[in-house]
């Protein structure tokens, strides 16, 4: 049995607590354009760039069996695509088709108006230290590329 607690709250705690949050964002938004979380994710990471496979397992953090299921159904449903690897004829890249660029792109406009949404009420000098120190968490941590802001994604 759980109680809620307010006021301030450890690090920790809060690191965690506000993963759940944004989970919580991230999995109502895919839900809403018939996505998965990780379809999201893979969408996501896929805007950038094609990937290999392994490429993709390590950013997504899945095990092979795992993202290849989710490539399957992804590439049932048009949203991507396997092509042959220009420099290792054994190897597949996976690309997004033009279905799935297009929900890619609202996907994630959406999702991000979503998270910022979460801060609303802050300053913008908050909102930039807080951005600023979770970047800093990000990058110490070498977390791969998954979710880009919009500012860097154009």
């Amino acid at each position: 049995m759980s109680k809620h607690v307010d006021g301030p709250i450890g690090m920790a705690s809060a690191l965690v607590r506000s993963t759940f949050v944004v989970n919580a964002v991230y999995a109502a938004s895919a839900r809403e354009y018939g996505l998965t979380q990780q379809q999201g994710q893979l969408l996501c990471v896929l805007m950038a760039q094609p990937y290999g496979m392994s490429e993709l397992g390590h950013v997504l953090g899945l095990a092979k069996s795992s993202l290849t299921g989710l490539v399957d159904r992804s590439e049932r449903n048009g949203l991507v695509r396997r092509r042959p690897d220009p420099q290792d004829s054994r190897a597949v890249r996976v690309a997004l088709t033009r279905r799935g660029a297009r929900l890619a792109d609202e996907f994630y406009t959406e999702t991000c108006r979503r998270v910022d949404g979460l801060t609303s009420r802050f300053a913008p000098t908050e909102r930039d230290a807080l951005a600023g120190l979770l970047g800093r968490v990000v990058a110490d941590n070498k977390v791969p590329t998954v979710f880009v802001g919009p500012d860097r994604m154009r």
